[in-house]
């Protein structure tokens, strides 16, 4: 007897909900992306600046906006956006407490607004890490508060969700798609827990005047605790569609269930405890902590390797599907002119580029030479500027149409956008690399510093034009979303997007059952975690010394 799969339709209300996430993000890329050029543009000399005072006051106000916006919230709406979709989708069933994540929402939206003000009146100037003794407004602080716990809030709808749907299908394996969204989730509630603690405990009680001073190196330790792994928040829900989505689209199947369960396990296990290695020169930490860090971190590499195995396996697997032939035949024959699949095919290509420098960034000895240069810059561009964003814009080309029913406009457009992208942050990123291996520092305004070497200049030009491609491309993209949203070329019947989840080559439900049980991977994480940072936290808060006054 044929037994069919139960289907679940997404409604009007749910696909607004999702598509209200959306709308926040893409108007946070807007804005944000206007500052990115400026600072690149400035890199060769034409500083922009004075020419928008006194609507923004300076090089650092635009940095911080930049940063802000584009890193922290673009991400954070969108993916909590996404994130909805997919455990409704993939779990066939609403959302059991609607209301609570629609209070995490707008939660979200009213921390983005108290945050917004002050960055707007340059009362916030301290860029997006907002490291002590850099003082800023209690509202900013207020603000980053309530949008960590409105995305909180929206993760325990995940959780009750999660928790019903297993009392429906006990035995049964989690839907990959959802077991990616709740292994995020979980990520991201238990590693901002140190930024949680950093501010309530510090800086807002600093802010306000409450305390005179603060402990610039516990902050950042704090900070690390959370600044890491948020890299792994961003990267999660790209990885969730190159395995889970990315093979459907091609025209295949996920090549291993299994794999892709571990990779995502092993990213919760391994992603947290590694925050030390950005601390490399704090001279607070023994060096033992550093090397357990960095160990940890190359242990992170690993799941990494997972996922270009497997994606590359998948999509190995669709590309001979549709007639590719001979060793690389297969990659030509992917559908490319298809603008979800090229996006993030290109963002895929780009980020392999930036693993590499992440292994760099974390062995002591190189990381001497590139600390605090433009090569962290460079190296940060490839991963939640490409394989994060650019993976986001592609996953939005089919999203935008599925949530509004509205086509597609301009698909050419939207392949050639990505392609600018790709080839836009190629010219940037490998600029910044070379930059940094100069010697060149970053959070500084090059283009009117009087230090510049002539060597430098050739390269600090191709920052300017990266950049310049850059915002055509983010322009491009925001143009063909709001064309796309507000549109009246409705899809026809047969015409409807659906959600591209792919299928298994092998019947998840022979997957091993450890790897789709929560207890035994929980307890290793906290453990782990206990392990990597329980002993230096608590020398630090021993020796806490809240000192530094605000600057």
């Amino acid at each position: 007897m044929l037994i069919t799969e139960p289907t679940y339709q997404v409604t009007k209300e749910e696909k607004r909900f999702i598509g209200l996430h959306l709308f926040f993000a893409i108007l946070a890329l807007s804005i944000g992306s206007l500052f990115g050029p400026l600072q690149a543009f400035q890199y060769s000399g034409l500083d922009l600046y004075p020419y928008i005072e006194p609507i923004f006051k300076s090089y650092y106000q635009g940095l911080t906006l930049h940063g802000v916006l584009n890193a922290l919230v673009w991400t954070t709406f969108f993916i909590t956006g996404f994130l909805t979709l997919t455990i409704i989708k993939g779990l066939k069933r609403p959302l059991v407490y609607p209301t609570l994540n629609k209070v995490g929402f707008w939660t979200m939206v009213v921390g983005l607004v108290t945050t917004a003000i002050p960055l707007l009146l340059d009362e916030a100037t301290v860029l997006y890490t907002f490291y002590p003794p850099l003082q800023a407004s209690s509202l900013f602080y207020v603000g980053l508060t309530l949008v960590v716990v409105g995305s909180w809030i929206e993760g325990y709808g995940f959780f009750f969700t999660y928790r019903a749907w297993r009392k429906e299908n006990p035995g049964v394996r989690t839907p990959f798609v959802s077991f990616a969204a709740l292994i995020t989730m979980a990520l991201w509630q238990g590693a901002t827990l140190g930024v949680a603690v950093e501010i309530l405990t510090m800086l807002l009680p600093w802010s306000l005047g409450w305390i005179d001073g603060v402990d610039p190196e516990l902050a950042r330790t704090y900070f690390w605790f959370t600044g890491h792994p948020l890299v792994y928040f961003w990267l999660l829900p790209a990885y969730l569609s190159w395995y889970g989505m990315l093979p459907k689209q091609a025209g295949g199947k996920l090549f291993s269930d299994s794999l892709a369960r571990l990779a995502f396990w092993l990213f919760l296990l391994l992603s947290i405890p590694v925050g030390f290695h950005h601390q490399f020169t704090d001279p607070g930490i023994p060096q033992g902590w550093k090397y357990i860090h960095a160990a940890l971190t190359y242990g992170v590499a690993f799941p990494s390797l997972l996922t270009l195995f497997t994606v590359v396996a998948s999509l190995e697997l669709a590309g001979r599907k549709r007639g590719g032939k001979g060793l690389f035949g297969w990659v030509r024959a992917l559908p490319w002119g298809d603008p979800s699949v090229s996006a993030q095919l290109l963002a895929g290509i780009l980020f392999i580029f930036g693993g590499i420098g992440g292994i760099t960034n974390a062995s002591y000895n190189v990381n001497l030479v590139v600390h605090n240069t433009a090569w962290i810059v460079g190296h940060f561009h490839l991963t939640v500027a490409t394989a994060v964003t650019l993976s986001f814009m592609g996953i939005s080309y089919w999203l935008v149409p599925y949530l509004t029913g509205n086509r597609l406009w301009k698909p050419k457009w939207a392949v050639a956008q990505g392609w600018i992208w790709f080839v836009g942050m190629i010219i940037f990123s490998n600029a910044m690399h070379v930059l940094g291996l100069l010697g060149a520092p970053r959070r500084t305004p090059l283009g009117s510093a009087p230090y510049v070497p002539e060597e430098w200049s050739g390269h600090l030009f191709r920052v300017s034009f990266g950049g310049a491609i850059l915002l055509v491309g983010v322009i491009l993209y925001v143009v063909i979303m709001v064309r796309t949203a507000w549109s009246k070329d409705k899809l026809g019947p047969d015409e409807q997007v659906e959600v591209p989840i792919a299928e298994a080559l092998h019947d998840p439900q022979r997957t091993p059952a450890f790897l789709d049980r929560w207890r035994p991977w929980l307890i290793a994480t906290v453990a782990l975690i206990l392990i990597g940072y329980g002993p230096q936290l608590l020398d630090m808060l021993l020796n806490i010394q809240l000192t530094s006054p605000g600057f």
